[in-house]
């Protein structure tokens, strides 16, 4: 697990999400009946968020599998609800490598768009968190000098 700043702000907010929930739930069933019920669907939400933010980018990590060829990179993911996936990307003499060193370095190579509420925004792929990043960032950089000699030739 690794606990970023926008890991903790989730959490906060969907701590903040279920307190509210709960005190609401607390006022409501002091009018008596069952009406506090409605408030349990908010109160899960606000958990879900919570937890989801520190877990999910652990637990999706957990669920993925990295291969390199000499030509592509595979991610492929099985999730739930989404279920299996594949995405292959070519490494070429003009992929942008990244390599983020660390204790477990993440390797991005390739970007994609995704919608916001305010328009799009870029997210960077690549292999996370992976144990020797700085063998598999050679490798990757063997496959562009290849190409490259290939271009020349």
């Amino acid at each position: 697990m690794v606990f970023k700043p926008a890991n903790v702000m989730t959490f906060l907010f969907g701590l903040a999400f279920a307190g509210f929930a709960l005190f609401w739930m607390i006022m409501a069933s002091m009018a008596g009946g069952f009406f506090w019920m409605f408030g349990l669907i908010h109160f899960s939400v606000g958990i879900g968020i919570s937890i989801g933010g520190l877990f999910w980018s652990a637990y999706r990590r957990r669920h993925s599998w990295y291969t390199l060829t000499n030509r592509r990179a595979f991610i492929a993911t099985d999730l739930p609800l989404k279920g299996r996936s594949l995405h292959s990307y070519p490494i070429t003499a003009d992929t942008v490598l990244d390599l983020e060193e660390g204790a477990l370095s993440t390797l991005h190579f390739a970007a994609t768009l995704r919608r916001t509420k305010n328009g799009q925004r870029r997210v960077r792929l690549g292999f996370e968190r992976i144990a020797d990043g700085r063998a598999v960032y050679r490798m990757m950089r063997d496959i562009q000098r290849t190409e490259r000699q290939e271009e020349k030739a």
